[in-house]
Formats: C-alpha cells, sequence, structure tokens
C-alpha cells in the first residue's frame, strides 16, 4: 500500500476532499519526523511507537579493499508494534 492509496481509502470512508486528507497525511507524517529528529519518540496507543534506537559502535570491512573500519555509534528510527495490532496481523494474515 502507498500513500496515495491510504489517502484514496480515507477519502473514500470519510467522504472528504482528496486534497484535504492528503494534507493531513502529509502533517502527520512530518510531524512524526520533527518529533523523532528532535529527540521525541511518537507513542500511538493500540498502533504502536516511533522509537529512536541507538547503535553501538562497531568495526565494519571493507571488502573491496580488505581493510577494517570504524562504524561509529548512531541513532536510527523505529517503529515498535502494539500487541493489539501483533496480535490482529498474527490472526488475520495467512502464513506464505
Amino acid at each position: 500500500m502507498t500513500k496515495a492509496d491510504i489517502v484514496a481509502n480515507i477519502t473514500e470512508k470519510l467522504g472528504m476532499e482528496k486534497n484535504d486528507v492528503q494534507a493531513i497525511v502529509e502533517t502527520f507524517m512530518s510531524e512524526v519526523k520533527t518529533s523523532l529528529e528532535s529527540g521525541d519518540n511518537v507513542y500511538l496507543r493500540g498502533f504502536g511507537s516511533f522509537i529512536i534506537k541507538t547503535r553501538a559502535e562497531k568495526t565494519g570491512r571493507n571488502i573491496s579493499k580488505n581493510t577494517t573500519i570504524k562504524i561509529p555509534a548512531h541513532n536510527i528510527p523505529a517503529f515498535k508494534p502494539a500487541k493489539v495490532f501483533i496480535e490482529g496481523v498474527k490472526t488475520n494474515v495467512e502464513v506464505q
């Protein structure tokens, strides 16, 4: 599902203008991104959490030059689904 599909589904279900729904979806995503960039996690009860995970410094390899490199510690955004979300997917989606 793409962002356009989400906008189309919301437009159909709520009967709102497509441009209004698109602006709302864009603003929501922008707010989540801004919050994470400022160091704050986003908690959506019953859906999940957008959190910041810290990766420790580690040693990697440059295969083409056969040398080791240090990868510095860094933060990455992550999504942790709520238990209700996980259970819904487990019970409603068929294993392939």
